[in-house]
């Protein structure tokens, strides 16, 4: 079955092709989301499929390398069209194809009516098929064509109502959001093609596997594998929305909502997290790589924390709170517990999902209203939404039983076995944060006062196809987390087993020597103490939350203003916008209008260009005049003509 895994990432493509041709014609909005969300669909059952055979196997026989056909052959260089099928590879798998069908179902009823219904499950069927080839593919290569790829899905899903006013810092309509979404990628792709031409340079291929027993081997400098561990990361924080290249993401929110979903739960922007454990042998063996990994992580966990406690517009609030849970993976990254930050890929896709699509059924019942100080009351109005809403924000805030407690639980726990409290305590602030705006938004949205015009707004539960998938990522949101049980809560429960970490142990076995990591089941009695520290100071964070805005009116005054400058300072995001505006934008803008166009191009390139055109006219003019038709001077000139060859001859040879 595992030779069969091309068709995973085939189906989408097939369904791209008929949706993008035929869509039009075919015009039935079911068949229509039929055709999309049945070929993502099937390719989830494949890959489940191929997941249970390769439990049968012993652990070392679990990794296949399936080679379609030659992609590029000049030379010495050769790349492969080949898919890597291992214990991370087909977990994503699971995870993009999974998520990806809930999404396409929800799409069905959240798109409807919409004029270019065909064209949107066209569009999704891409980024699937974008996605799926950049954590199958068996080499660099592969891989950035899936990661150029889903720049190019995100980037016509982003602007898919692109005639559409959006209310942004410095942007003015949806496809403003998208074209910003598209360069600060390519910006930190430049760091993920320096990466390749390392890795060919010093190992002849832009496989994987040599790129492995080369570092692992010594073959690659100790400075060069730091040089190349700062590039890839590069690629990382454009797509994974880390600082500096994450201002991208909360003016993504421009598309519609189940492009919020997808892009911002378990696909795109986890991408850079998926290269980071493919490559971890290179980042295990560079110190600086993983201090550099760390701090951004850190620094980006707490920036969006503190900047989601002021947004008013509900998906807004989720963006940074996704760009906060990156920060947390990325954590996870740079102490070296690659298997962690996995693991918190896998429960954030379930509740994050589950509140982005919650967040969509929301303003699918409030009539396209996302400012969550004009909604409120609407938890009689919408009971399956609130119900599952709930769930999901009980798991954002880290709650113990729910999927997120055990990934942050041990994230927090390795940052600070890392031997680095500060880490953990920022880490801890960042969580407080987390469950503090999580639930604010929950309960000015859902409890309090009915603050929305009820003459044009008429709340209402959405349709199955909405609430279905929310109730069964609700369900995963509370049963996720115990496929990675930590050992610390693992002992309380009987010795219950780590599935996840044994299922990735051999993937990262060589970065774990590197490290000196052992994966023995040891407990250590001052975790138990930080366990209870942190759930008791997002508890905290809840009950502020409810204390204040449970009863929020429409004459009530939000009580984070009086916060004064700083609550002003938070809601403005920190004037990072403005800071990129005029620093970058408007220089590179000013330098392009005034010194490139107009000197450099106009007078330089043009100049060179005009300036040769016009001395072989100016010539040729002269030349001319030489031909004047007059038979004497013609035969005058034949004579000086002759003269000088005898001239020549007879003096000069």
């Amino acid at each position: 079955m595992i030779e069969q895994v091309y068709l995973i990432p085939l189906l989408p493509l097939i369904g791209f092709v008929v949706l993008g041709l035929f869509g039009k014609r075919i015009g039935n909005e079911k068949l229509l989301g039929m055709i999309g969300a049945s070929t993502v669909g099937a390719g989830f059952l494949i890959a489940l499929s191929i997941f249970f055979g390769m439990t049968g196997m012993q652990p070392e026989e679990r990794s296949h390398v399936v080679r379609l056909f030659t992609w590029i052959h000049a030379g010495d260089f050769t790349a492969d069209l080949a898919y890597r099928v291992d214990q991370l590879s087909i977990l994503f798998t699971m995870i993009i194809t999974g998520i990806g069908f809930l999404i396409h179902v929800y799409s069905i009823g959240y798109m409807h009516g919409d004029k270019s219904f065909f064209r949107f499950f066209a569009y999704l069927n891409l980024f699937v098929f974008m996605m799926l080839n950049l954590v199958l593919a068996n080499n660099f290569l592969v891989t950035f064509l899936g990661w150029e790829g889903v720049g190019l899905a995100s980037y016509l899903l982003i602007g898919f109502w692109y005639d559409q006013k959006f209310e942004g810092t410095n942007i003015t309509w949806t496809g403003d959001a998208a074209k910003k979404a598209f360069i600060v990628n390519r910006i930190g792709d430049f760091g993920m093609l320096i990466a390749m031409f390392i890795a060919y340079q010093y190992t002849g291929s832009l496989d994987y596997d040599k790129l492995q027993t080369a570092v692992v081997g010594g073959l690659i400098p100790a400075h060069i594998i730091t040089y190349m561990g700062l590039a890839i990361f590069l690629g990382c924080t454009g797509k994974s929305a880390q600082i500096p290249l994450g201002v991208w993401l909360p003016d993504a929110m421009a598309g519609p909502t189940p492009v919020s979903a997808l892009i911002h739960a378990a696909t795109m922007v986890t991408s850079g997290i998926f290269l980071i454990a493919r490559t971890n042998v290179v980042f295990a063996s560079s110190h600086t790589t993983l201090a550099v990994v760390t701090g951004v992580g850190i620094c980006t966990a707490f920036f969006a924390a503190t900047v989601g406690i002021a947004q008013n517009d509900i998906k807004k609030v989720l963006a940074y709170s996704t760009v906060s849970q990156l920060g947390f993976m990325f954590i996870a990254l740079g102490v070296g517990a690659f298997w962690v930050g996995v693991f918190h890929v896998m429960t954030h896709a379930f509740f994050k999902a589950l509140l982005f699509l919650g967040a969509g059924s929301v303003i699918h019942g409030m009539h396209h209203e996302q400012d969550i100080m004009k909604m409120g009351g609407l938890k009689k109005h919408m009971k399956i939404t609130h119900l599952t809403f709930f769930i999901g924000t009980l798991a954002i805030a880290g709650i113990p039983g729910l999927s997120g407690f055990f990934s942050k639980d041990e994230i927090l726990w390795k940052a600070f076995s890392s031997g680095s409290p500060v880490l953990w305590g920022v880490g801890v602030a960042a969580a407080f944060c987390t469950a503090f705006y999580m639930f604010r938004m929950f309960y000015l949205t859902f409890h309090g006062e009915e603050r929305f015009d009820h003459h044009h707004v008429h709340p209402h539960e959405s349709p199955l196809s909405m609430t279905f998938p929310l109730m069964v990522l609700a369900v995963f949101s509370i049963i996720g987390g115990y496929f990675g049980i930590p050992h610390a809560v693992g002992a309380l429960l009987g010795h219950a087993p780590n599935l996840l970490e044994h299922w990735l142990e051999p993937v990262f076995a060589d970065a774990d020597k590197i490290l000196n990591h052992s994966h023995a089941a040891h407990v250590e009695p001052i975790e138990y103490g930080l366990m209870v520290t942190s759930t008791v100071i997002a508890i905290i964070g809840i009950f502020l939350a409810r204390s204040l805005y449970r009863n929020y009116g429409k004459a009530s005054t939000e009580p984070t203003a009086k916060l004064g400058g700083l609550h002003a300072l938070l809601s403005k995001k920190y004037l990072v916008d403005e800071l990129y505006q005029a620093v970058f934008v408007n220089t590179f803008y000013t330098l392009s209008n005034s010194f490139l166009w107009k000197i450099f191009d106009v007078k330089g390139i043009d100049g060179v260009v005009n300036g040769t055109a016009q001395l072989i006219g100016g010539t040729a003019e002269r030349l001319r005049r030489i031909q004047t038709g007059v038979a004497q001077n013609y035969a005058v000139m034949m004579m000086a003509g002759i003269v000088a060859v005898l001239g020549y001859m007879v003096f000069v040879r």
